[in-house]
């Protein structure tokens, strides 16, 4: 041992240094190559599960494609038998989109009024607070003055929704709201005059908003966008009324 000390203390401090560093760099690329062969073989193993899921979709997507061309197919003999079956199909779209349109499934945009109503200043009570029935009220006076389409704070208000006081908030279509409200609505171009002539909106701003100092803005909008009813359309009980049933 002494006389390997002796011999290393002996050689230049450069080849030392040398030799030092070949040796750090051989570990090195030993442990790489150790490596090598477990992290080829879980790429292998994972894409394996890939090609077969990528495969598996493709031959999903080709069935697809199949059923689409079957069923243009079947389209076109249909209205090749009869020669007013096109005019039919067109004519039931129609009807199906203005359907879909009042039942606010589709989103729509146009000229219209956004309302915020906020909570009075601090010292007016519990009576200062926006409730549902406020947020209610302003919704039944502007389907009443013709508007088209309404949405409070992006939640679109159809004939089934249902607003509630749930807490601190409001429950619209299962979707929490928490205030200021905001209410856009879409209508005709004479939209707010048709609501400030009316004596339920009047009743309201005099009755409920002054006396308790709710703040209630309004804008004229040349631009509204209202989102699609994103809840159920599927009643459980209620069935329909044949035509001429009192």
């Amino acid at each position: 041992m002494t006389t390997i000390l002796g011999r290393l203390r002996g050689l230049p401090s450069v080849q030392v240094t040398l030799a030092i560093a070949l040796l750090v760099l051989g570990f090195l690329i030993a442990a790489q190559i150790s490596a090598e062969g477990p992290r080829n073989r879980y790429s292998s193993e994972e894409r394996s599960p890939l090609i077969e899921t990528a495969l598996r979709l493709q031959s999903q997507q080709e069935a697809l494609k199949a059923d689409i061309v079957s069923l243009r197919t079947r389209i076109g003999g249909l209205e090749a038998q009869d020669p007013g079956a096109a005019e039919s199909l067109r004519r039931l779209y129609k009807e199906l989109e203005d359907a879909r349109l009042a039942a606010g499934l589709i989103a729509v945009t146009g000229r219209g009024l956004a309302f915020r109503l906020e909570d009075g200043t601090q010292g007016g009570g519990v009576d200062a607070l926006v409730t549902a029935r406020d947020v209610r009220t302003l919704i039944e006076d502007l389907w009443l003055a013709g508007a088209e389409g309404i949405a409070v704070n992006g939640e679109r208000i159809v004939g089934s929704s249902a607003v509630l006081d749930i807490g601190g908030s409001i429950l619209a279509n299962s979707a929490y709201l928490s205030p200021p409200y905001t209410l856009t609505a879409i209508g005709p171009s004479d939209l707010y005059d048709r609501l400030r002539a009316s004596v339920a909106f009047v009743a309201f701003i005099r009755g409920r908003v002054e006396p308790s100092g709710l703040r209630l803005s309004v804008a004229e909008l040349d631009k509204v966008d209202l989102p699609a009813f994103a809840g159920t359309v599927r009643l459980r009980y209620a069935t329909p009324v044949e035509s001429g049933a009192p």
